[in-house]
């Protein structure tokens, strides 16, 4: 972590809390249990809806190493909302170009946003200590967030409609009640130790290595996945750049890896030579060791305790599919416990918080388990189709879509959800019932320029396209009309929507797309979003 700027900074001092000197627990709306990336955008986003959250972490710092890396499109359109995206954009390394290879030959090169037109980048790479640290410091700048550093979960009892937790801190333990508790304490999760819940899934036997190398070096900020490298014969390995002239290194090794032998700097160090060759000079940041996994919790939430993030799921690291889906379940989980606790719905509406994001997991979880089973295939015969494969692939396009290198984070889709209404018609476009809204560049009437998800605000949010009949405000409902209010210049929107005359697009506050219409008609966005706040 020596690459980490002001680290002294991220130091944070444990302070008393008023709650430790009552006689009774004090009830909070939501504790949120884990300072990494997802808790802390729980509590950012609760916070900015003007609910209440205490945070607690057992620790007192940002955590060492870099860890996740790769943070997906989606992510930061996540974080722009939390008001930390222009800082991790700011800091990362920008990229979208990804290249496959088989021993020395290139098979393919791939570009994951192809097309113009987006406010965020498909991807950056940056530790995730300086994602943590920026989130910090914005829950820090927020009133309704309270961050208590050194308190440790030590017991959960279920209330009828709540839960009530045991802290220890260093004066000694306090007891707290709240209507919600978000675990978000990560693959180890303390809190689901302590409740007795585990994960069902698949542990595969190969270890990779993980190592931040510092140097200088004249790669591209490009995505290189090699399959039977000349430098690693056998295996596979995966290049990234960082922040900082730090370079990610992943290099499979067998089932039989022993993690404290290969972990060590004479070991790792030989390895990194054989890659980058011995005339290039680099120093060692940080090093682990991994073993695929691919697994989640029957169910992510048990009475008021709610699961997000690796404490729920956790899938292996090719894709990039662990802190990405971990923030989109951040934002689906954030307006539903507003919803709930502002008393605009019941608390059955956090049944689709398990409908939707144990779905995603389950999707993820696949994309997972495929990429593993090419990427270290476990017989002869399954070895030679993939090589076959990957040498196919660099005459016949067609093939491209059969290696698997790692399929890149993609948004998830809520396919079948119960919260939105489904279409009555056929839709072109890029745009999808039950999918994150597409961006696209706009205009304000005054010819300022804004992107789609700038407009989408905190609660649900109708586009309407102007035909004339389309009135000023529906109640309840932030509306936005094309060709008054904004001015679709580029013709994006309309690509991207199959926009028409009189089209109206509803908006949940997560930025899903739960509803649309082909004619504008004010009682059914209503119903809509009524529909879309439903107890379950």
């Amino acid at each position: 972590m020596a690459a980490f700027e002001n680290k002294s900074l991220y130091q944070y001092e444990y302070q008393r809390s008023p709650d430790q000197d009552a006689k009774v627990p004090v009830r909070h709306p939501v504790v949120v249990i884990g300072a990494g990336p997802i808790g802390l955008a729980v509590a950012i986003d609760l916070a900015q809806r003007d609910v209440p959250v205490v945070l607690l972490d057992d620790n007192s710092r940002i955590g060492e190493g870099s860890r996740a890396i790769c943070f997906s499109k989606r992510a930061l359109e996540v974080c722009d909302k939390l008001g930390v995206a222009e800082r991790m954009v700011e800091k990362g390394v920008t990229w979208q170009v990804g290249k496959v290879f088989l021993e020395d030959d290139e098979v393919y090169t791939f570009d994951l946003l192809p097309e113009p037109g987006h406010k965020q980048p498909a991807f950056i790479n940056l530790q995730q200590y300086y994602v943590e640290a920026y989130l910090v410091d914005r829950v820090l700048e927020l009133p309704r967030a309270e961050v208590r550093w050194l308190n440790k979960v030590s017991t959960v009892e279920h209330l009828e409609d709540g839960a009530r937790i045991t802290v220890d801190t260093p004066d000694g333990p306090y007891q707290m009640d709240t209507d919600w508790l978000i675990a978000c304490d990560g693959a180890n999760s303390d809190i689901r130790a302590m409740m007795g819940l585990d994960f069902s899934g698949k542990v595969f036997q190969d270890r990779f290595l993980i190592a931040d190398v510092k140097m200088n070096a004249g790669f591209p900020s490009e995505r290189w996945f090699w399959f039977e490298p000349p430098f690693h014969k056998g295996w596979s390995a995966l290049l990234h750049k960082q922040p900082d002239d730090i370079w990610r290194i992943d290099l499979q090794l067998g089932p039989d890896a022993d993690a404290d032998e290969e972990t060590k700097p004479e070991n790792v160090i030989p390895r990194l030579k054989k890659m980058l060759g011995d005339d290039v000079e680099f120093d060692l940041e940080w090093v682990s060791l991994y073993t695929f996994q691919c697994k989640r919790m029957d169910e992510f939430m048990q009475g008021r305790v709610v699961f997000a993030g690796d404490a729920a799921h956790q899938v292996s690291p090719f894709g990039a599919r662990g802190a990405n889906s971990g923030f989109e379940d951040a934002q689906n989980l954030a307006w539903k416990l507003e919803a709930i606790i502002k008393g605009r719905t019941g608390a059955d509406l956090m049944q689709s918080y398990r409908f939707e994001r144990e779905l995603a997991a389950d999707d993820n979880i696949g994309h997972s388990t495929r990429a593993t089973d090419f990427i270290s295939p476990k017989s002869t015969i399954a070895r030679t189709f993939r090589n076959a494969t990957l040498n196919l692939a660099q005459r016949a396009p067609f093939a491209q879509s059969m290696v698997n290198s790692g399929r890149l984070s993609t948004p998830s889709i809520y396919l079948n959800s119960p919260l939105h209404i489904p279409d009555n018609t056929v839709y072109e476009g890029t745009a999808q019932l039950g999918a994150a809204a597409v961006d696209a560049p706009l205009q304000t009437s005054e010819g300022t320029a804004t992107w789609l998800l700038d407009e989408l605000g905190p609660g649900f949010t109708a586009i309407a396209v102007a035909n004339g009949d389309v009135p000023d405000e529906v109640h309840g409902i932030d509306l936005h009309v094309i060709g008054h209010d904004l001015l679709d210049s580029e013709g994006l929107f309309a690509q991207r929507y199959d926009a028409r005359p009189g089209s109206v697009y509803l908006f949940r506050p997560d930025q899903y797309l739960c509803a649309r219409f082909r004619s504008f008609d004010a009682g059914a966005i209503k119903i809509a979003c009524e529909h879309a706040m439903k107890s379950a």
